[in-house]
């Protein structure tokens, strides 16, 4: 038992940016945000840091379109949502680049859809649930 949890861990260790667990702060250079996020968004994950100044930082999926950049949560209302709501201000990490934008959730049911089918264009599927008062989609864009 003591070997398989050494070698979970030696994996996890391993696996770095893509570790399933919450990191901390991120390290990089700091760069302008730009007005066209969609190849900029072309990665499939990419890192969100939450709660300034207790950095927490988490592995998600990334829809950019155009000037629009979102990160979805589905209807869970996970640690970086509460964090989000708390303090809007995020950093968001891209290959090895870092944007600091701010955060502000979608309840527009006609923005959700655009998001949507970006979405499945993306990832091949839909989000489960489309309820916009029961999901949690942020948008994310430069700090004022």
């Amino acid at each position: 038992m003591r070997n398989l949890i050494l070698g979970v861990a030696w994996i996890l260790a391993g696996c770095g940016d893509f570790s399933p667990l919450s990191g901390g702060e991120l390290t990089g250079p700091v760069q302008p945000v730009p007005s066209d996020w969609g190849i900029v968004a072309s990665d499939d994950i990419v890192q969100l840091e939450t709660r300034a100044p207790d950095p927490y930082t988490v592995n998600l999926w990334v829809i950019g379109r155009g000037s629009e950049l979102y990160v979805f949560a589905g209807d869970n209302r996970a640690a970086w949502v509460e964090y989000m709501a708390a303090n809007p201000e995020v950093r968001l990490k891209m290959s090895d680049a870092i944007y600091e934008l701010t955060s502000e959730r979608v309840t527009d049911p006609a923005e959700f859809e655009i998001f949507a089918q970006a979405w499945a264009a993306k990832y091949g599927n839909r989000p489960q649930n489309e309820n916009v008062d029961e999901t949690y989609l942020m948008k994310l864009a430069a700090r004022p």
